[in-house]
């Protein structure tokens, strides 16, 4: 469920599991490993979690900065977790 009245999506746990291997094969390419940082800038979309989950799988930690904080609040959360990349 979307935050806006009738904004709805429906996916199958396949379909998810497909979505988050290939995104986990997209964080591999650009480097990632186990044990990095990463921090995810979304809002609350079908895409955030398939970020959560694609870091999960691949054993990278993420901080998740939801989309309505501004652009220093951000700053700061990046820098304080020392990440190596930022989802948005």
């Amino acid at each position: 469920e979307g935050n806006e009245p009738g904004d709805s999506a429906k996916i199958t746990y396949s379909e998810l599991l497909h979505k988050v291997c290939q995104f986990a094969n997209v964080l591999r390419s650009q480097g990632v490993k186990k044990g990095d940082r990463i921090s995810i800038y979304l809002p609350m979309i079908l895409e955030l979690v398939v970020a959560m989950l694609a870091c999960a799988r691949i054993g990278a930690l993420h901080s998740i900065v939801f989309a309505g904080f501004s652009a220093d609040s951000l700053c700061e959360r990046i820098l304080d977790c020392s990440c190596s990349l930022l989802i948005t």
